[in-house]
């Protein structure tokens, strides 16, 4: 992974659907790290585990957890991945729940462009904390 952190792209100058596109591969794998901690266990149940952390609902909540806690430029990169102008809504989303999720995609996907890896592993530590009965396929 140091190919792409080491990039020279400011992410401030990225569109939020940009930031949005490199933020749910980050989150994705985050909730990969999450369910494979727990335990070796057949293929289908691990990808069941990760959907329920990252389907558009799941990061919707994660976007109430964390916004408490955001600085001013956190919160205005969330606010603008949530405005930003999707082309479409998968069909089983809510689409308020799917705008969220985008602005949770889009501040990942800028802090991890602006290599703020620590910080990326608080908000999802407080998501997780805050998810915890639902990620455990009790949602």
């Amino acid at each position: 992974m140091q190919f792409l952190t080491s990039s020279k792209t400011d992410p401030t100058l990225l569109s939020p659907l940009t930031l949005a596109f490199i933020g749910d591969g980050v989150y994705e794998l985050l909730a990969r790290e999450h369910v494979i901690a727990k335990g070796s266990m057949p293929a289908g149940k691990l990808h069941r585990l990760a959907v329920n952390l990252v389907c558009a609902a799941a990061q919707a909540q994660a976007y109430q957890l964390i916004e408490p806690y955001l600085s001013e430029k956190e919160e205005d990169i969330l606010r603008r991945g949530r405005n930003a102008n999707s082309t479409a809504v998968p069909r089983r989303s809510n689409p308020a729940d799917y705008r969220r999720a985008t602005g949770v995609e889009a501040l990942f996907g800028y802090l991890y462009l602006s290599d703020q890896i620590d910080r990326i592993n608080t908000l999802f530590a407080i998501i997780l904390e805050g998810a915890e009965g639902n990620i455990d396929g009790q949602s």
